[in-house]
């Protein structure tokens, strides 16, 4: 991918949703956000006060957002803004030349929504709600008819697909179901002609290995901020994304 095209993952979010996923968001000039329902996600197209008012006036009082902040600014009138921690995206450049065992791997739809929301919430993998699944293709292993891992596609810019909601049910870590779904969502992706790329946590050890080892580098980072109404009640984000 040319230098110009890859610098859409320095604002993917924004890309995504002036783009490719325009219809699953709404928003301003200065401001976009996901629908609740699909994803937290929103951001500006600059991080200036102005930007932050306007994104602002999109959010009920009770509600929240976050963003990936590229710079730091001062405090906003009327909003509370809190840095939730550093995120690494990672990049996987070069096309796998290995094998991706999709043996018993199955497409998950609308008729897979519940047995979705179950796993995460169980397994806690980062934002998931009731049309996440809209953002892209999601796929998933079961064991006697019981969804125990999954991953599927979010994030979705020129060129670029991001990976995301990678969990497994607690009985069944240590298998390798986690590399086996990223390996098949990785070799999918590849084949439209894209390239896969994905955000963590940067003290989520366990998980940027198990991506190293996966054929991901690290790109570049970005804080993780949470936004809300300066008098609405702070609440937590997942400690992943």
């Amino acid at each position: 991918m040319s230098g110009s095209i890859e610098a859409d993952l320095d604002r993917p979010i924004w890309v995504a949703l002036t783009t490719k996923q325009a219809h699953l968001g709404y928003g301003e000039a200065l401001a976009r956000r996901y629908h609740p329902d699909v994803a937290p996600f929103a951001a500006l197209a600059r991080e200036t006060p102005a930007a932050y008012q306007t994104l602002l006036q999109l959010l009920l009082p009770h509600e929240q957002a976050v963003l990936l902040s590229n710079e730091s600014t001062g405090p906003i009138d009327g909003l509370q803004k809190t840095d939730v921690g550093v995120i690494h995206q990672m990049i996987a450049r070069h096309r796998d030349a290995g094998s991706a065992d999709d043996h018993e791997v199955s497409r998950l739809g609308d008729a897979d929504v519940k047995d979705m929301l179950d796993l995460v919430q169980k397994t806690k993998p980062g934002p998931f709600g009731k049309r996440t699944r809209e953002m892209g293709n999601y796929i998933g292993i079961r064991e006697r008819g019981r969804l125990i891992a999954m991953a599927g596609e979010r994030m979705c810019v020129d060129g670029y697909v991001e990976i995301s909601a990678v969990c497994v049910d607690e009985d069944y870590r240590g298998n390798g179901l986690a590399g086996r779904l990223v390996k098949v969502l990785r070799r999918e992706i590849g084949q439209r002609g894209a390239t896969p790329f994905l955000h963590v946590f940067s003290d989520n050890i366990s998980a940027i290995g198990l991506y190293e080892r996966l054929g991901f580098e690290l790109r570049r980072t970005f804080h993780l901020i949470r936004v809300a109404h300066a008098d609405s009640l702070s609440t937590s984000v997942p400690k992943s994304i």
